[in-house]
């Protein structure tokens, strides 16, 4: 049987967990990167392996060029190509424009934004002698609306679907998909700063009176990775709720 390779960086925890394992059951083998989340990362490879799926893990720091590179070449020296990019990996951060930092400033964009250029380029190497693939970027509502207190933030998630439209029309020629998903408030530890009274303040101001779920976004994510999004490139899919229609 040949498989699809995915590579999904940040994918040992929160969105990107439920992005490996979606992919892991849909037959996909899947390189799961991760940074500092070494016990999650083993843990969720060993249980997927229990289950039968191909999966293996992959430490690197995708903010730094070479890290990156680094996981794109594991990923075809395992399991022997590449088909699918999710470039999930990313921080987010509260703060007032006036007591962000040149270092806050500088993580941000290497963390949300540089990986993504990494990533991409070191895939394209394999992507395009093929003349396929599909590169998935995880940006959020905020990048298409903005957020009081998160301009760092928002300016990343921004620049990802810039990314994602350009590449998208640069790459059609090629076959190869450029798509984003923008997800809305989701049920992850990166709300785990928020009291209760505070999350159900943003609750209320969803329409469907919710948070989503990682699962919503792995869902966007295996419809764009497959074949039946053969004919969209340089879309942008945000499961949201209604917060942003």
């Amino acid at each position: 049987m040949n498989r699809k390779t995915a590579v999904v960086t940040g994918g040992s925890r929160g969105i990107g967990r439920s992005i490996s394992e979606n992919l892991a059951r849909e037959g996909y083998n899947v390189v799961i990167n991760y940074r500092n989340s070494e016990q999650n990362a083993e843990e969720l490879k060993e249980r997927l392996l229990s289950e039968g799926f191909s999966v293996d893990i992959f430490r690197a720091d995708v903010s730094v060029a070479c890290e990156a590179e680094s996981l794109i070449e594991f990923a075809k020296m395992r399991f022997g190509g590449l088909d699918v990019l999710v470039n999930n990996a990313g921080i987010a951060e509260i703060k007032l424009f006036t007591d962000i930092t040149d270092e806050d400033w500088d993580k941000m964009i290497r963390t949300n934004l540089n990986s993504v250029f990494y990533c991409s380029k070191h895939a394209l190497k394999y992507m395009l002698p093929q003349k396929s693939g599909k590169i998935i970027n995880i940006s959020s509502i905020w990048g298409l609306i903005g957020a009081s207190c998160e301009v760092h933030y928002s300016v990343t998630k921004a620049g990802i679907i810039a990314l994602t439209k350009s590449l998208a029309k640069e790459l059609g020629p090629s076959n190869i998909h450029v798509n984003c998903v923008a997800p809305g408030v989701i049920d992850t530890d990166m709300n785990g700063g928020f009291s209760e009274e505070e999350l159900r303040d943003i609750t209320s101001e969803i329409p469907m009176m919710k948070m989503g779920l990682p699962q919503d976004i792995a869902e966007a994510v295996l419809f764009f990775a497959s074949d039946k999004s053969n004919f969209i490139t340089g879309q942008v899919l945000s499961p949201n709720g209604g917060s942003v229609v």
